[in-house]
């Protein structure tokens, strides 16, 4: 297994984010896909600061709003776009992220399966440019829970649609994750480690509390509620032989981006044993 981070914690700062996490040992990196594509027609240019800081591409988010059939075309079109970008810069993910917000009483049968069919066909077109489309449910959308994930992979071609699990919003959405990774192991292509804020707090734990700043949904890797659970989810992993990128991600730090992801590291390379 690989381990990768999302450059997300730097929000729209992606040199300062290359820069701090590549001091932090990191050699892989997802980040905005619209930080991304302002090197679109500067290609050479983006691979030179990926190689300046050490660092591959592991993927960019895609996806959309899978379940408005008038959108279809555009989001297949923007798929290609992403997954073009992704393959000249020698990656092969590409994250298929649901659209939001999420529509009261979930997303019915009749729409997920219009949701299916786009997906198939956005993911289609990524496969032939190298690149495996990866369903990554997410809390709020219309992809969150665990019927809406089930007729999701019931529905799309094994061969070109796979999986991302992302452990909070797995949790989030309540499901356990280990169960749906065990579920659909044989589709995993991709993961996302995160971890879910706890309910009791503490300003030393989580210093964006002293700015009286409201405590984000996610948090840390190993200050959360899914502390204990990373390490099944790893050795499984291990076991199927997944050989694929994990990416470390932290939507908000709870401090700096640079030391959320180096808490982050540490407990990577010291709790899981895996080596960044």
């Amino acid at each position: 297994m690989k381990v990768s981070c999302h450059l997300i914690t730097w929000g729209e700062d992606l040199l300062k984010g290359l820069e701090e996490a590549s001091t932090l040992g990191y050699q892989a990196c997802e980040t905005f896909t619209h930080l991304a594509l302002q090197y679109e027609d500067r290609l050479d240019e983006f691979k030179t600061l990926l190689n300046q800081y050490g660092f591959q591409l592991s993927a960019l988010y895609g996806g959309g709003n899978f379940t408005d059939e008038s959108r279809r075309q555009y989001i297949i079109d923007r798929n290609e776009k992403v997954a073009t970008f992704i393959a000249a810069n020698g990656g092969d993910r590409i994250v298929f992220g649901p659209g939001g917000p999420r529509k009261e009483g979930g997303t019915t049968r009749k729409e997920l399966e219009i949701a299916a069919e786009t997906i198939n066909l956005a993911a289609k077109k990524c496969y032939d440019l190298g690149v495996k489309a990866c369903v990554h449910p997410h809390i709020n959308t219309e992809i969150e829970t665990e019927y809406e994930l089930d007729t999701i992979m019931e529905l799309t071609d094994p061969n070109y649609v796979f999986f991302c699990p992302d452990t909070a919003h797995l949790k989030k959405a309540g499901m356990d994750p280990l169960e749906m990774i065990k579920r659909y192991h044989d589709r995993i292509a991709y993961v996302h480690l995160k971890d879910v804020s706890p309910k009791e707090v503490d300003e030393t734990t989580f210093p964006i509390l002293t700015g009286n700043e409201a405590m984000p949904i996610f948090c840390e890797l190993g200050l959360g509620t899914l502390s204990t659970e990373f390490k099944p989810i790893i050795d499984y992993l291990k076991e199927i032989n997944y050989d694929g990128w994990l990416t470390v991600e932290i939507d908000q730090s709870t401090s700096t981006p640079y030391n959320s992801l180096k808490i982050c590291r540490d407990f990577v390379q010291d709790k899981l044993q895996l080596t960044i």
